[in-house]
């Protein structure tokens, strides 16, 4: 046997669940969603509506609690942004920033001598050892060595005179610091 479902007048209470999400909400739009998320509740928790009760009571009250529950999020949220801005190293300089520095060590990357540049970026960047290197080029080790270092040379001559390039931010791998 089917239990009957009591008859639910929303409609007549959307006045007060409005008001009330307005007075907590301080925000027309927010009420709005709050009273839809309430309304979406209700419907989902329909069966705990006791027979006889209050239902505009049973209603606020389910208002209230989604905002509640809203509240609780936004501190929790709050928090963990907090949070995740305390474990940023803030010595780390701003995305863009980072971008153009990476745009200038290509660009000084880019305008070193083929040889060089090669030799380098098979020791530095692949990670390959001097005698791999060496083998990959095919160059005895000792012209790998000294293409590496006129390239080393190079992008610390281009770090001290670049008028954009800044001090001491452009560390060749192997090279001094």
């Amino acid at each position: 046997m089917k239990r009957s479902m009591p008859r639910f007048d929303i409609i007549g209470q959307l006045g007060s669940l409005r008001r009330y999400a307005r007075s907590l909400t301080r925000d027309g739009t927010d009420a709005e969603d709050l009273v839809h998320d309430a309304l979406v509740r209700a419907y989902e928790r329909r069966d705990t509506f006791r027979a006889g009760g209050d239902l505009r009571a049973w209603l606020l009250s389910i208002v209230h609690n989604a905002f509640i529950d809203r509240m609780r999020s936004r501190r929790s949220e709050a928090a963990r942004i907090e949070q995740a801005a305390h474990l940023a190293d803030s010595s780390m300089p701003p995305p863009q920033e980072h971008s153009l520095r990476l745009a200038q060590v290509q660009e000084a990357f880019f305008n070193l001598p083929e040889e060089q540049r090669s030799a380098l970026h098979l020791v530095a960047i692949e990670g390959l050892s001097y005698q791999q290197a060496a083998a990959a080029s095919g160059v005895p080790l000792g012209t790998l060595m000294s293409r590496i270092g006129r390239a080393r040379a190079a992008l610390r001559e281009m770090e001290d005179s670049g008028p954009s390039m800044s001090k001491n931010h452009l560390r060749v791998v192997g090279g001094p610091s």
